[in-house]
């Protein structure tokens, strides 16, 4: 069944997360990544509208270079929590400041997605919640220091050590929180295609 989706899918993601959570799927893709595409969001957003709004920006560079026999998905993750949005640390400084904000605490991971082909687009928006047991500050250093919280939402990834040694509890989807939705993204898509076809 999967084999026959009638088109060549594209996953515009740099994240090796991504990759091997969409190869999971048993989709055949390729990924392109066009550089330099502001995720930047209105500040009147919240929760997920914020993810919603940049995935469907980062589909909207696509939309002039995409062929017709092409989707492409594009998606956002953010960390919330008491309403703060946490992105990317600019620094290891910053990271170990977003994981004490995270310790001993419950927070949402957020991710948005987007499906878009030339004749359509959707997209849709997937909630994790995650709560973190009370860290202490050797173990935010010996993280921050021994793997890499810089190019995670929140400084973290649930796959990694902080994961093992400081997730409490999971009320949702665990792969979201790894970058990608993929129950939901599987059903929507098949949703998308059918669609697209008809």
């Amino acid at each position: 069944m999967l084999r026959d989706i009638p088109y060549k899918i594209i996953l515009a993601s740099n994240s090796p997360r991504r990759r091997e959570l969409l190869a999971g799927l048993g989709l055949d893709f390729t990924v392109r990544v066009m550089e330099g595409i502001d995720e930047s969001w209105p500040e009147n957003l919240k929760g997920e509208d914020i993810p919603l709004f940049i995935s469907l920006r980062k589909a909207d560079r696509y939309k002039l270079a995409i062929a017709p026999d092409e989707l492409v998905i594009t998606a956002d993750t953010i960390v919330c929590v008491d309403g703060k949005v946490l992105g990317k640390p600019s620094d290891e400084s910053d990271a170990r400041q977003m994981l004490r904000m995270l310790s001993g605490r419950e927070h949402e991971v957020i991710t948005g997605v987007t499906f878009l082909t030339s004749r359509m687009e959707h997209s849709f928006a997937v909630t994790t919640k995650v709560r973190f047991c009370r860290l202490s500050e050797e173990e935010i250093d010996y993280y921050v220091k021994n793997y890499l919280p810089m190019d995670k939402a929140g400084a973290y990834g649930i796959q990694e050590w902080i994961g093992y040694v400081g997730v409490e509890s999971i009320q949702g989807s665990y792969f979201n929180v790894v970058g990608l939705p993929v129950q939901r993204l599987y059903r929507e898509l098949m949703l998308f295609v059918e669609k697209t076809i008809n």
